[in-house]
């Protein structure tokens, strides 16, 4: 097990090492730059009279832009290994304190939807496996598949609209108007879970969907296996033999999956944040892209391709602990 968890975090750091290239690639590949954005507003506010180069070249050696490529890499990723995310150019301060808090809150929503998800479709799944074509079957079968096809927007506007008319409730945000800008108290942190609930069935919904038509797939092929009929000939119950065996090996793929479910659902909850208003990071980063602000928008895919990688390590793990052919092989 050391050995097999020892090979895993040696490829962490290559993989590291690729992952900071795509991210600088993707900052770098739009045409044009924060600065040309910037000149760009200026000239807008100002009715084409406010621009020289002198302030494009003043603009572009402030925020390091007329350095060669590589320069400008290695300079970010060597602040990004300080834990230094880099500094905004729209907001004018460090990434960290803008996006600090709301990346948090996305983890944190991101997480419960997560545990949702898994919460809800296991049972569901494992029931309608084992009850194959009943009516609870097909249920089961019609929630997944709407699941999978209705966009979490969608499924967000309809709850903001049920919650309105028919309950007189605002799903929308994350706080109450005067919890917003208060500190963390107990009180705050009671209307945050009382607003938690609406994000999480919508991000979630899909995540729901999925593993109960991936968990029903698989322990449907292990229930015809010859070892389940081995065991039940022993005189195992049947609800201990499920969960014991065919359950055991049918979770494989979800357990693979681990690498990028969290970061799928947080890249995921950054439109349905503009929908219910949640004042999490991915409205920022999609500002951050239309404004070219390449500082933000970079360090925010470098801290979902570091939940990826981390995800992988999980999964790796987790797979080792289930299954013990896999670390042996």
């Amino acid at each position: 097990m050391l050995s097999y968890l020892f090979r895993r975090l040696l490829l962490l750091l290559p993989t590291l090492l690729v992952v900071s290239l795509i991210a600088f690639a993707v900052m770098d590949l739009p045409p044009g730059s924060f600065v040309d954005s910037y000149v760009a507003g200026l000239l807008e506010t100002s009715g084409g009279e406010y621009a020289s180069g002198e302030l494009i070249d003043n603009l572009e050696a402030l925020y390091g832009l007329d350095k060669p490529l590589y320069v400008r890499y290695l300079n970010w990723v060597g602040q990004f290994a300080r834990g230094n995310l880099g500094f905004s150019l729209e907001w004018r301060i460090p990434v960290i304190d803008v996006i600090g808090s709301r990346f948090t809150l996305s983890v944190i929503v991101s997480l419960a939807s997560v545990l949702f998800a898994w919460v809800v479709a296991f049972p569901i799944a494992i029931y309608s496996a084992t009850h194959q074509y009943s009516w609870h079957d097909f249920v089961a079968t019609l929630v997944g598949f709407l699941g999978l096809s209705i966009p979490n927007f969608l499924l967000g506007l309809i709850l903001i609209f049920a919650g309105y008319r028919w309950f007189g409730i605002s799903v929308g945000g994350l706080f109450s108007p005067e919890y917003q800008d208060a500190s963390w108290t107990l009180a705050k942190f009671g209307d945050f879970l009382s607003h938690l609930w609406a994000p999480v069935v919508v991000v979630g919904t899909a995540g729901t969907a999925a593993v109960i038509r991936v968990l029903r797939a698989n322990l449907l092929d292990e229930l015809d296996k010859p070892y389940v009929e081995m065991a039940r000939s022993k005189g195992l119950s049947e609800r201990r033999l499920i969960l014991r065996y065919p359950v055991r090996i049918a979770i494989n793929p979800l357990l693979s999956s681990m690498a990028w479910v969290l970061p799928v659902m947080i890249s995921g909850e950054a439109i349905t944040s503009v929908v219910l208003g949640l004042p999490t990071a991915g409205p920022i980063f999609l500002n951050a892209l239309l404004s070219q602000d390449m500082q933000l928008a970079g360090a925010y895919i470098m801290l979902i391709s570091l939940f990826t990688i981390a995800g992988t390590l999980l999964s790796d793990i987790l797979l080792a602990i289930n299954d013990p052919r896999i670390r042996y092989g």
